[in-house]
């Protein structure tokens, strides 16, 4: 593998009530949302997007909201956990902030990384590992919670697969990820060089999947640029694999195809960054829309809910 990608580039999910998302991702978890946009092949949807100050990759977590939504189950075939990255001396102090939300959380071990366990409102399985460096640069400090505690990045995705040969050789061969440590029946796949925003393999064929409100929709890989992007594009075809043409988010330029288990992988570059069209102290104010939806931009915006951003003044005027 000669082009290996340096980790996850974001994550990306369906959700039901955009406000209680919103309420829970900048609100309580404390992240900053860094990009207000729609789904691209459903303007009538926002995308919300969630990261560190600027939305660095690695550390996108990203929701369309469909109001009303059923909720989905977890299965094999789909990513089953998203694993966030915070010191570990942080984790008492998380413990408390949810527990004192009403959210119940667990500790567990995996690794010998101890990791706190817990849900979303919709019930997508998140966890807080506490593997995170002690650094802060780059943290967004305006959610009320101390730099010395907030999420820095990704630790991980867990995929979950009735087999795990097909997937372990796309992630090793094409995304150049290298093989790590076994626990069970998990086993874990980290960058080159080592480092977070890898991917954990675990075979197990219990439940029946339900795409809905708190299932994980895709997974991104990082491209560094267009030219390391085609590379990639070049390995998946090689292993036979069908990949959409690059495809422009206006943030990035995006590839996809569907890993042998049935997980949807993105190939997204890491330019040109959401600096593009808002500047780092408006980010997440405003509704973005791509080139093709603004001269629609009154329709869409009409159907579009009111929304609040927590910690912020920002309330919009969608959907009055």
């Amino acid at each position: 593998m000669m082009h290996p990608t340096t980790g996850l580039h974001h994550v990306t999910a369906v959700a039901g009530d955009p406000q209680a998302n919103l309420d829970f991702y900048a609100g309580r978890l404390g992240l900053r949302l860094v990009k207000r946009t729609v789904n691209f092949d459903d303007p009538g949807t926002y995308h919300f997007y969630y990261g560190d100050r600027t939305g660095r990759p690695g550390t996108l977590l990203t929701f369309f909201p469909w109001a009303g939504m059923r909720r989905g189950r977890r299965g094999p075939g789909e990513t089953s956990l998203v694993s966030f990255s915070v010191p570990a001396t942080a984790l008492g102090f998380w413990e408390d902030r949810l527990g004192a939300a009403g959210i119940v959380t667990g500790r567990a071990e995996r690794f010998g990384v101890t990791r706190l366990r817990f849900s979303d409102p919709d019930g997508l399985a998140l966890e807080l590992a506490g593997d995170g460096e002690p650094g802060t640069g780059g943290l967004w400090d305006q959610a009320g919670i101390p730099a010395e505690a907030a999420i820095r990045r990704f630790s991980s995705v867990t995929l979950q697969l009735r087999s795990t040969e097909a997937t372990r050789a796309v992630v090793t061969d094409v995304l150049g990820l290298v093989p790590g440590p076994v626990d069970g029946a998990i086993q874990r796949f980290d960058p080159v060089g080592g480092g977070l925003g890898g991917v954990e393999l675990r075979q197990d064929e219990t439940g029946a999947v339900a795409f809905g409100a708190g299932s994980i929709h895709h997974i991104a890989w990082r491209a560094a640029g267009q030219e390391h992007q085609l590379q990639l594009r070049g390995e998946v075809l090689g292993q036979g694999l069908g990949v959409t043409p690059v495809v422009d988010r206006t943030y990035f330029r995006s590839i996809y195809f569907r890993e042998p288990g049935g997980v949807l992988f993105e190939v997204a570059t890491d330019d040109p960054g959401f600096l593009v069209d808002e500047a780092e102290r408006e980010l997440g104010h405003g509704l973005k829309l791509p080139p093709q939806y603004e001269g629609e931009r009154a329709a869409i915006e009409a159907v579009l809910p009111p929304i609040r951003v927590p910690g912020t003044d920002v309330v919009t005027v969608e959907g009055q």
